[in-house]
């Protein structure tokens, strides 16, 4: 199952445990040890089942539906890429994902607290008459790539920022987001592609 089709199945309804068969705790199990074993049948099972439990956490962390879809497409990315080291005898597999989702909305904290202390020293900077005197054009510029970078879908957003803003390297954001290094090349690629049309649009319109 890919990335694109998990959105699609996010309005599905969830069912609620209390109507779920008996059967369903020997269904869990088998999605769990197929996951293990690398069936994107059981990836794409276990995001049917349990992806309105993932997003309606993280919406309800970040408060932020479309962040929360987001950091949802995360989870079972990273649920996929570490199926590896899920035991299946040591614990369940919503639980697990209940794991990783929390790592996923503290990462997604983690770059909103970025943004909002790089726009506070953007705004500090313009603030001192000082430093805007020596240095006007640069401040414009700085503002005017934040607002661009602002722009950008969350996760294009999160990957540059997370390159450029906490000076990690792209297999290493590769492991903190727990995207595929190919994955996460591509949204860096896409990500300065769309801030330069948008600079490039916004120099026109000037």
């Amino acid at each position: 199952m890919t990335v694109h089709r998990m959105t699609d199945h996010l309005a599905a309804p969830a069912v609620p445990r209390s109507s779920r068969a008996p059967g369903d705790a020997a269904d869990d199990d088998r999605i769990a040890r197929g996951l293990v074993a690398g069936d994107e049948r059981c990836l794409d099972a276990a995001y049917h089942r349990w992806a309105r439990l993932v997003h309606s956490l993280a919406a309800r962390a970040l408060g932020d539906p479309r962040e929360a879809e987001d950091v949802t497409q995360q989870v079972f990315v990273a649920a996929w890429r570490g199926r590896a080291t899920f035991r299946p005898d040591r614990g369940t597999l919503p639980a697990w994902l209940t794991g990783i989702t929390r790592r996923k909305i503290a990462d997604a904290l983690s770059a909103r607290t970025r943004r909002n202390e790089l726009t506070a020293a953007l705004g500090a900077t313009v603030g001192s008459g000082e430093r805007a005197e020596q240095e006007p054009e640069r401040v414009l510029d700085r503002l005017v790539v934040t607002e661009a970078l602002a722009r950008l879908p969350v996760v294009q957003r999160d990957v540059l920022e997370l390159a450029y803003f906490a000076d990690l390297t792209q297999t290493q954001i590769a492991d903190r987001t727990g995207m595929p290094l190919g994955t996460v090349k591509s949204h860096a690629r896409r990500g300065l592609q769309r801030m330069r049309q948008n600079l490039t649009l916004a120099a026109t319109a000037g």
